[in-house]
């Protein structure tokens, strides 16, 4: 399927992969997605109290500085930051950049949680202003500069000293993506090729259009580097939803045999998933041949839905909600019972006989 298909196809995830749900959560879906798409933020509990050093390695993966955490060897600026931590890369960076400081005692406090002050002169700092730009209170400067710049939208009157959920930082920054530098006439998020629509949002539909690129597969005999073009030392991994390493990805392929990878190039992601699927999205991947093509009474061209049986002898419904999918299983396209395809799936649930359906949202012949 091509990259206008898997846009299609991604729409009907749901929640916590690409959601478009009802109305009233539009604004937050397209916030999540862009968010996800980027790299930097793959929302898992929207309530969730953030700390300083996760809202580090949010800062990093908004940057420009995203591509160079794996180059930084294991040193800690801080006495509280161990060497081994994940984020120790993250709080080096965001330190010396200068968009968080440390504590007297070579403190950084990791583990605290991050305030809205905090995170503003972070996400201010990214923008290219300086404490030359802010005269008397800095802090209240900061949070003016925030208000004029309207990177509140969608921060509901948080107040300075308050501390921001995963939520709150996805919002401020989604909106650091969409203002513009000190000084530029572009937004922020152009240096990973983001573009503003006609209503002044990011699309995600044209990043998925233009810089997704997948579905492919990728045996336990492989290495993903042969398929990316970029270094995967420069890149952010996601494994069935949730950030990982390179390593936890070569141990997915060696245990299951293969994986399916997607990947932008512009923000350097790359997304993997496997037949465990995640408990958080309901997406996992099914690999075996399609055994029923299901049609409507009153709709004999249309296919609604396939069963599919692995290769362990386990049969799934799958839907097909979209009308690339659809084309693909019909009379006119390419897949017909007896073929062997890996199917990518999401939306499990229990029909009324127990069984575990799931919808198509991208497919390959296999």
């Amino acid at each position: 399927m091509n990259a206008k298909g898997i846009v299609s196809s991604m729409l009907i995830m749901t929640a916590a992969a690409f959601p478009m749900e009802a109305m009233a959560s539009s604004t937050y879906d397209l916030r999540k997605r862009v968010m996800e798409l980027t790299g930097i933020l793959n929302p898992t509990d929207g309530s969730r109290y953030v700390s300083r050093a996760e809202f580090a390695a949010m800062l990093v993966r908004a940057s420009e500085y995203r591509s160079t955490v794996s180059e930084l060897s294991s040193v800690s600026v801080f006495a509280d930051v161990p060497v081994d931590s994940e984020y120790a890369p993250h709080i080096r960076i965001a330190a010396r950049q200068g968009w968080m400081k440390g504590y007297l005692g070579g403190q950084f406090r990791p583990d605290e949680y991050i305030t809205l002050q905090d995170a503003v002169r972070g996400v201010l700092a990214l923008l290219g202003y300086t404490n030359e730009d802010f005269t008397g209170d800095q802090n209240g400067s900061r949070m003016a500069k925030y208000n004029f710049l309207e990177l509140n939208e969608e921060l509901g009157g948080l107040q300075a000293n308050e501390i921001l959920t995963e939520d709150n930082c996805l919002n401020l920054l989604y909106n650091l993506l969409k203002t513009e530098p000190k000084g530029s006439q572009n937004i922020y998020g152009s240096f990973m090729d983001l573009t503003l629509s006609t209503d002044g949002e990011i699309n995600p539909l044209e990043m998925l259009d233009t810089t997704v690129k997948g579905p492919y597969v990728v045996t336990k005999s492989r290495t993903m580097s042969s398929q990316l073009p970029f270094s995967m030392d420069k890149a952010s991994f996601y494994l069935d939803g949730e950030p990982c390493t390179k390593a936890n990805i070569k141990a997915a392929q060696e245990e299951y045999g293969y994986v399916v990878m997607y990947y932008n190039s512009s923000s350097k992601t790359v997304w993997v998933y496997t037949e465990e699927g995640s408990q958080n999205t309901g997406q996992t991947v099914l690999r075996g041949e399609i055994t029923n093509i299901y049609y409507k009474s009153s709709d004999v061209m249309t296919p609604t839905a396939v069963t599919i049986t692995t290769d362990d002898g386990d049969s799934y419904e799958c839907s097909l909600t979209t009308s690339d999918l659809q084309f693909a299983f019909s009379i006119y396209g390419t897949v017909e019972v007896g073929d062997d395809v890996i199917l990518v799936c999401s939306g499990s649930s229990e029909n009324e006989d127990g069984d575990v359906t799931y919808r198509v949202t991208d497919f390959m012949e296999d």
